[in-house]
């Protein structure tokens, strides 16, 4: 069974994906935690929904070393086999992401390298203005710099001369969730 922590600051589509797939019997894992650094973000609710321990630790206004510091102890208190990133608008210090090198995942929504270190409706704007006939997600692994970590699974679409920010965020939100499920699938291959 994979441990999963889930760190987000929007709605957490993703995560009903990933929800879904464990409760259907499909993927062999289990949420232990969703982390907030937003009150108000809907991924803490989602969670609550399943009875899912949900924790906000507010960014704002706190100096670097204490969100640092709290999130830290909070992950080490789970101790997670994977920290999943699903719409977390912050970016992990370098020395988050040493501690836990190669266990934290982030999904983008490009094939990366391409559109690396955009965020959301910037990312299929980009798409659009670039004249791509192809887009999708990509989970990776985090590292210090920015969408430079290792890829762990690409699906892509095409983008058709109808679409718009709006039905390419669709799309792409979709193929992001059946993302995590495959990747974590495959995660729990290799650790059987």
């Amino acid at each position: 069974m994979i441990h999963l922590a889930v760190l987000g600051s929007t709605r957490g589509t993703d995560l009903q994906a990933i929800i879904d797939a464990i409760k259907s019997g499909a993927l062999d894992a289990t949420v232990d935690v969703v982390v907030s650094n937003k009150s108000d973000a809907y991924i803490l609710e989602r969670a609550k929904k399943y009875a899912i321990p949900t924790l906000c630790i507010a960014s704002k206004g706190k100096p670097p070393d204490q969100f640092d510091r709290e999130l830290m102890e909070v992950l080490e208190q789970y101790n997670p086999d994977l920290i999943l990133l699903i719409g977390y608008m912050k970016i992990l210090s370098p020395k988050v992401v040493r501690r836990w090198k190669g266990k934290i995942w982030n999904v983008h929504p490009s094939l990366l390298p391409k559109f690396a270190g955009g965020m959301d409706f910037n990312v299929h704007q980009a798409v659009l203005d670039a004249g791509e006939t192809k887009t999708g997600c990509t989970i990776h692994e985090v590292y210090e710099g920015v969408d430079s970590g290792r890829i762990v699974l690409q699906k892509s679409c095409l983008v058709e001369p109808e679409d718009t920010v709006d039905t390419l965020k669709v799309k792409v939100q979709k193929l992001e969730g059946e993302a995590f499920v495959e990747s974590l699938k495959g995660y729990e291959k290799n650790i059987v």
